[in-house]
């Protein structure tokens, strides 16, 4: 008997779509089938050690592109980046976003993006470790306030997301866990702005900065309720 296949996610078509039509937009001939590429990154987002980082968070980054089209520059350009940011994604490395714009750079120069572009796509990929794109850099602030969106949903999202996050580092234990999240909630809650464009700015800097501080008061109190050695 034929093995049952593994059941398609339900954004998987639309993404598919998605991604022909900007890579369509980009380039001027049809050559090569950039259906394969399509193919190859969706598989990445589904790897089974994702649980935040996923084929779900990939579409609400583009979702989120789209109301933030008109500040961009270039929004196909910041779309093929969003599509990369986290094609390689390990829990335990460091150096993702880094090979995640050496993947970008090798298959947009496959497809025939032109250089400038593909050089712009890897630039924005590296971006998203900061999430603190310079003074006028539009692309840059219309990623990372796509990219941080996240931050500032409803209190229930929110919390969704980070329990998503602690499932990813399932295999750090807890004390390591919360010190290192804490670090990288202060990190943020330092920025001036967490959102660079005005829409960001005025739809989720509010409710990210409180769902930010709560968090953090969380881990805070977790930390000073543990047992001493």
């Amino acid at each position: 008997m034929a093995a049952t296949p593994e059941p398609q996610h339900p954004r998987h078509e639309a993404l598919h779509a998605r991604w022909r039509e900007t890579v369509r937009r980009v380039r001027t001939t049809p050559e090569p089938d950039s259906g394969p590429y399509a193919d190859d990154l969706l598989a990445r987002w589904s790897e089974p050690q994702r649980r935040y980082h996923t084929l779900d968070h990939l579409a609400a980054v583009l979702h989120h592109l789209d109301a933030l089209a008109a500040h961009a520059d270039d929004i196909d350009t910041v779309r093929l980046a969003a599509w990369f940011h986290d094609a390689v994604y390990r829990p335990d490395r460091s150096e993702n976003e880094e090979r995640s714009a050496h993947l970008a750079e090798r298959a947009l120069s496959e497809l025939g993006v032109d250089p400038a572009r593909t050089a712009e796509v890897t630039r924005l990929v590296r971006l998203t470790v900061s999430h603190d794109p310079a003074p006028g850099d539009r692309d840059g602030e219309t990623l990372c306030d796509a990219d941080l969106a996240v931050l500032g949903g409803a209190p229930e999202e929110y919390a969704a997301y980070a329990a998503a996050v602690r499932e990813e580092y399932g295999f750090v234990p807890d004390a390591a866990f919360r010190e290192g999240r804490a670090d990288v909630l202060r990190r943020l809650l330092a920025l001036p702005r967490l959102y660079r464009t005005p829409l960001g700015h005025d739809r989720w800097e509010l409710l990210a900065r409180r769902n930010l501080t709560t968090e953090l008061e969380l881990l805070t109190a977790a930390t000073v309720g543990e047992p001493r050695e």
